[in-house]
């Protein structure tokens, strides 16, 4: 089988920024974003109950400026961030039960 699917895909941000030479913190950040998905897969059913599926998915998460703020809360700096995210997925899936629904004889 073969689908295409879509919809709306979200991703919790937290952004930490440390000195290289001394690994202090010295900038935060959290934020919620919002953005569309789109995935395309393929599932084959091999043997009675069980199937392999492959699938990859795109979060378009767009762009966006974000305040960092230093430990104690002060504004430090604005940076633009872009985010998108891609997804492999490879699974194997069994189907528990019978082979079909049951069906009532009379």
């Amino acid at each position: 089988m073969l689908y295409v699917k879509g919809g709306a895909a979200v991703t919790d941000d937290r952004y930490r920024e440390f000195l290289v030479a001394t690994n202090v913190l010295t900038d935060v950040a959290n934020e919620t974003r919002w953005g569309a998905a789109l995935g395309v897969g393929f599932e084959y059913g091999f043997a009675p109950n069980w199937s392999f599926g492959l699938e990859y998915d795109h979060l378009f998460m767009g762009s966006r400026d974000v305040n960092l703020n230093t430990p104690a809360g002060v504004f430090d700096v604005t940076d633009r961030i872009r985010q998108d995210v891609d997804l492999f997925l490879v699974r194997f899936n069994y189907k528990f039960g019978g082979a079909g629904p049951v069906v009532a004889r009379y």
